[in-house]
C-alpha cells in the first residue's frame, strides 16, 4: 500500500533538538559530563501561590468539564496586569486565551491569511514565526537582521512590491535567537509604517519580563495608535515558569482578536480550569520572584558572555530573552558540525545558528539554564578542550 501525506511534510525535517539529543546521549554514554544549554526551558520552578492554586481547583471536580471560555477571574486578571505592569487598557473583548505563544503564532495565520498572502517574519527568528504561516498558505519573506541596522528591520529600505502584498508582519523584542531589545522610536516609526502599507502587526511578547542592565521590557500596546493595527501574544511560560501549563494571552485590536477567537472556537474547548486559576495568581500575585529571576538570569548571562569573553570566545552581551547569541570561531565554517564538535570535546550542548533562519549560520545559541557555578564549569571545560585554539 502506497501511503501519501501532505506535501508540506517534504518542508519540515526532523527536529534540531531531537538530533541534539541523541548526540547528547551519546556522548553521555562515554561517560562525558554534559551542560546541556541548547533547550529554553526554564529550571526555576514556578512561584508555591501560582501551584497551590492549580492543586485546589484540581481537587474540585466541577473543574474538569469543558471550560468553552475564560473564567471571569482570568479575564479581569490579565487587564490588570496589562494596567499594572505595561499602562495599557484593555477591554474583555481585546483579550483571548491560548496554549502559550507558540500555539497561537501557529494558528493565527488561518484566521488571517488567504493562500498566497505575504507574511513577513525575521531572519534570524525562532521558527514557528515561519511555521505558522506556512500552514495557513502563505508565502513566507524574511527580513534580515543585520548587525549595521542594529538587529532592526530597515522599514524604509524594504521592496515597495513587498510592502503592498504584505498581509502581516511578525516581529519580537528581545528576540530569541538574537537576544537584543529595541527602543521606543522602533515601535514610534513602525506603528505609522504599518497603517501606511496597511500591514498588520502581531508582537511576540514572550520575553518583556527578562530584560538586563536596567531597561524596561513594554508592550507594542503601550505606543500610540498600536491598538488600530496590531496584537500581541503575552505568554505565562518564561515570567512565570508556566511552561507545561501552556497559558497565554492574544490582545490588542478588538476585530483581529474576536476574528482569532472564532477561529480558535471551531478547534478548541477552552483551557483546563485548575490552569486557568493558576495564572490568576500568577498574573494577581507579586512581582518579587519575576524580578529576582531575571536578576539571576543576568547573573548567568554574566557568567557566560563574560566567561567565554575571558577566553578568547568574542560573543556580546544577551540584552534579553533567556539565551545568549554567538559567533562560532572564526576557523568553523559549519555550525551544526561545530555544535557536534563542541560537544564532543568539552560536553557543552548548544544550537546551531542555522536552526534559526539563513542569517543564523556561523552562529550558535545558549540556554541560561543552568546555575551560575554550572555555566562557569562549562566555560572552563571549553578553554580545557582546546576548541577556541
Amino acid at each position: 500500500m502506497d501511503l501519501q501525506v501532505a506535501e508540506r511534510m517534504k518542508n519540515y525535517e526532523e527536529g534540531i533538538f531531537q538530533l541534539l539529543d541523541e548526540k547528547k546521549e551519546e556522548v553521555e554514554k562515554k561517560g562525558k559530563k554534559v551542560y546541556n544549554l541548547s533547550v529554553g526551558t526554564p529550571d526555576f520552578k514556578p512561584a508555591q501561590h501560582i501551584m497551590d492554586a492549580v492543586v485546589e481547583a484540581s481537587g474540585k471536580p466541577e473543574n474538569y468539564k469543558y471550560s468553552l471560555k475564560e473564567i471571569p477571574e482570568l479575564v479581569q486578571a490579565v487587564i490588570e496586569r496589562y494596567e499594572k505592569r505595561y499602562q495599557v487598557a484593555l477591554k474583555p473583548t481585546e483579550l483571548t486565551a491560548v496554549y502559550g505563544s507558540q500555539e497561537g503564532i501557529a494558528h493565527i495565520g488561518l484566521s488571517l491569511c488567504n493562500p498566497g498572502d505575504v507574511v513577513l517574519v525575521p531572519d534570524p527568528g525562532y521558527p514557528i514565526f515561519s511555521i505558522g504561516p506556512s500552514l495557513a498558505m502563505a508565502k513566507i519573506v524574511t527580513y534580515p537582521l543585520l548587525k549595521e541596522n542594529h538587529y532592526l528591520p530597515d522599514l524604509k529600505g524594504m521592496d515597495e512590491e513587498i510592502r503592498k502584498k504584505a498581509k502581516f508582519m511578525i516581529v519580537s523584542y528581545p528576540l530569541n535567537p538574537i537576544c537584543k531589545i529595541a527602543p521606543d522610536s522602533f515601535y514610534e516609526e513602525l506603528i505609522p509604517w504599518a497603517k501606511e502599507n496597511n500591514i498588520i502587526i502581531v508582537h511576540d511578547n514572550a520575553y518583556s519580563d527578562i530584560i538586563y542592565d536596567g531597561h524596561v521590557g513594554k508592550s507594542i500596546l503601550a505606543f500610540d495608535g498600536a491598538k488600530d493595527i496590531c496584537v500581541e501574544f503575552y505568554s505565562l511560560s518564561k515570567s512565570f515558569n508556566y511552561t507545561g501549563a501552556r497559558m497565554g494571552f492574544l490582545v490588542g485590536n478588538e476585530f483581529l482578536v474576536q476574528n482569532f477567537k472564532k477561529l480558535r472556537s471551531q478547534i478548541d474547548y477552552g483551557a483546563f480550569l485548575p490552569v486557568q486559576y493558576g495564572a490568576v495568581a500568577a498574573l494577581t500575585g507579586p512581582d518579587d520572584m519575576v524580578k529576582a529571576q531575571c536578576a539571576e538570569y543576568q547573573r548567568r548571562r554574566d557568567a557566560l558572555c563574560g566567561g567565554l569573553r575571558s577566553i578568547g570566545w568574542e560573543i556580546e552581551d544577551s540584552e534579553g530573552t533567556m539565551f545568549a547569541w554567538a559567533k562560532i570561531p572564526k576557523r568553523y565554517k559549519d555550525d551544526v558540525a561545530f555544535v557536534m564538535e563542541l560537544l564532543e570535546k568539552s560536553g557543552v550542548l548548544c544550537t546551531p545558528g542555522s536552526s534559526f533562519g539563513e542569517l543564523g549560520k556561523g552562529h550558535v545559541r545558549f540556554a541560561l539554564t543552568m546555575p551560575v557555578e554550572m555555566i562557569q564549569e562549562a566555560v572552563k571545560a571549553i578553554k580545557e578542550s582546546g576548541i577556541l585554539s
